[in-house]
């Protein structure tokens, strides 16, 4: 039976979510699967996977073969070096420490990796959300100062009208109140 490790798709229309599973080539996409090894979320930057390096080495161990996906994702968890380095045990070219040695100065590397891309992409976004606000206030600005000139001029007419309609002295108005 030729196994496969390949992506089931779940999730609901446009937020696709996908479990890594080990299954019969034969077996539909969505179908049935042998075992569950982990979890993809592309929805998010980074992309979180979550994924268990030992069943997924067992399974490479045993035969499967990953697809092109697959491939990419278990080459950046680690999963083909653990593999490799296992090999490499088998044949007496390293010690279980020192293959073990090497994949966690790996994932340490990884980690650090993952860790500044995670920092730029904070910043980048703060910084996108800053200038966002800062074009927000300027769009502002020119509005206030688009509507002064009509807010003085109203103003303006008003204080004109007021004029006008005002008796001229104070004997007119006493004159207009006595009669």
């Amino acid at each position: 039976m030729p196994v496969k490790i390949r992506l089931q798709r779940h999730g609901k229309k446009g937020k696709p979510f996908y479990w890594i599973v080990a299954a019969d080539a034969r077996a539909k996409r969505d179908g049935k699967y042998l075992e569950k090894i982990g979890t993809y979320d592309p929805n998010i930057n980074p992309a979180v996977i979550d994924l268990d390096v030992d069943k997924a080495v067992t399974w490479l161990q045993n035969g499967a073969q990953p697809t092109d996906t697959a491939k990419a994702i278990l080459s950046y968890k680690g999963a083909l070096l653990k593999n490799h380095l296992a090999g490499g045990v088998r044949k007496g070219a390293l010690t279980e420490a020192q293959a073990e040695a090497k994949f966690t100065a790996w994932l340490e590397e990884k980690g650090g990796k993952v860790t500044v891309k995670e920092e730029g992409l904070t910043k980048s976004q703060a910084d996108a959300k800053a200038k966002a606000l800062a074009a927000e206030k300027a769009v502002n600005e020119a509005r206030i100062e688009a509507a002064k000139p009509v807010v003085e001029e109203v103003v303006a007419e008003e204080v004109v009208a007021e004029v006008e309609a005002a008796p001229e002295t104070i004997d007119e108005a006493a004159a207009k109140s006595a009669e």
